[in-house]
């Protein structure tokens, strides 16, 4: 499955780290948008979304690291 998994960040951000680990373990590429970098903060903001991490898996949003809901939508 060809999925466009898009993960907001920020510094010194435990959950964040964790999410990004699953990911790389489990074999997926992503793309990091760390929010110190004033466009991905307004994209993140546009979400609606207020912590990260933000993960973004194509048009799907998931506002916490909630690996039972991603691996259900991945595996849907």
């Amino acid at each position: 499955m060809n999925m466009n998994i898009e993960i907001y960040t920020q510094d010194d951000c435990p959950p964040c780290t964790f999410i990004k680990q699953y990911f790389t373990n489990k074999g997926y590429t992503y793309t990091e948008k760390n929010i110190s970098h004033m466009p991905y903060k307004i994209e993140m903001i546009d979400y609606d979304a207020m912590s990260t991490p933000l993960i973004k898996i194509d048009d799907k949003l998931f506002y916490q690291p909630d690996i039972d809901k991603i691996e259900a939508y991945i595996n849907a």
